[in-house]
């Protein structure tokens, strides 16, 4: 598998991949027994990865080009523009709602019910 480095700490030897088949993250820590290379945010790397209690860890990374996309976090980030989440004081926008009684006399005119007309 191939992925982006998002988040890394070098101190700790810990990342966060971000997957080329865009599911769950990957997570890799390394340990006694695997020796990898130092990761930082942005690297390219490809890396196996294997299932430990329903989570996703890289293992065997190998750094395929290094700082190659150093800003994806931020665009990531980003992604969801300006646009935020609704607050309770600020309700979600909702779609116009026409009653069923304009229709209803729309009907008896002789207008068309498929015919649109200003709500």
């Amino acid at each position: 598998m191939f992925g982006v480095v998002l988040w890394s700490d070098s101190s700790d030897q810990k990342a966060v991949i971000w997957c080329e088949d865009h599911g769950d993250l990957a997570f890799y820590r390394q340990t006694g027994r695997q020796k990898g290379p130092s990761l930082d945010v942005g690297d390219w790397v490809q890396f196996d990865l294997v299932t430990e209690r329903n989570q996703r860890m890289a293992t065997n990374p190998k750094l395929v080009k290094h700082g190659i996309c150093p800003s994806l976090p931020d665009v990531l980030r980003n992604a969801g523009g300006a646009k935020s989440r609704p607050t309770p004081a600020e309700p979600a926008p909702s779609a116009k709602v026409v009653p069923f009684s304009r229709a209803a006399e729309r009907k008896k005119e002789g207008g068309a019910l498929t015919k649109a007309y200003p709500a």
